[in-house]
């Protein structure tokens, strides 16, 4: 396995449900993502992509295959390590920002820090400058009801990168964004995956942004191929 490689999906498969009514979501296929690139994941809904995320983040279990994680196997960790793994290795923006609303911008982005055993101060000050470099560092102290819907997001990717993941999973993150708003989302997070070298795949069905990346996959039988 290259050493640049963060991500690998390795021959997977996901069904639900049991004997007639059992759905095959995913069959047997493979995918890999590398250190410092965009890959975006452009599927109509129902055809798996929210399960692939899952499978992805460890946050579901293949039925077959196995899902490695800078070179680690993933499929047979216990719950602890996976839960672990998601903690140091992985970050998630959602369309939704799910940022905590009693707390303000700052303690959003110092939460995930200080959950893995930074001072407060520590958090505070790195919290401080992911803000600044997304270009909301003036509104740290404000609640998310306080703020736009652009400057809440680009919290929540300064809270998904906040313990230096080597892999970030986005799901629709300009979703609920205008086009100008969304435009300007989307530059700010991939300045900073480029900065940062992590990996990132951004589940999207703006086609205009999506033509950005470094590559385009979709799902299309139960398999993830190249655009």
């Amino acid at each position: 396995m290259a050493a640049t490689e963060i991500l690998k999906i390795d021959n997977v498969s996901r069904h639900y449900g049991e004997g007639d009514t059992r759905l095959e979501i995913l069959r047997g296929t493979s995918f890999s993502l590398r250190k410092g690139e965009i890959v975006g994941l452009v599927a109509p809904s129902g055809t798996g992509k929210s399960t692939l995320l899952h499978l992805a983040g460890l946050l579901e279990r293949p039925d077959d295959g196995d899902v490695l994680i800078n070179g680690v196997s993933c499929g047979q960790l216990s719950d602890a390590d996976r839960t672990s793994t998601r903690r140091t290795d992985i970050g998630f923006v959602y369309q939704f920002h799910h940022l905590l609303p009693e707390f303000s911008a700052l303690e959003n982005v110092m939460m995930p820090q200080m959950i893995a055993g930074l001072s407060r101060g520590e958090a505070a000050e790195r919290a401080q400058q992911l803000l600044e470099y997304l270009r909301v560092g003036h509104r740290g102290q404000h609640r998310p009801a306080e703020l736009s819907g652009g400057e809440q997001q680009r919290v929540a990717i300064a809270r998904a990168v906040a313990n230096a993941p080597l892999l970030l999973l986005a799901d629709e993150p300009t979703g609920n964004l205008d086009p100008v708003t969304a435009h300007y989302v989307f530059e700010a997070l991939e300045a900073l995956v480029r900065q940062s070298g992590l990996a990132a795949m951004i589940a999207t069905h703006n086609h205009e942004l999506a033509a950005r990346m470094d590559r385009r996959v979709t799902l299309s039988e139960g398999h993830v191929v190249e655009v």
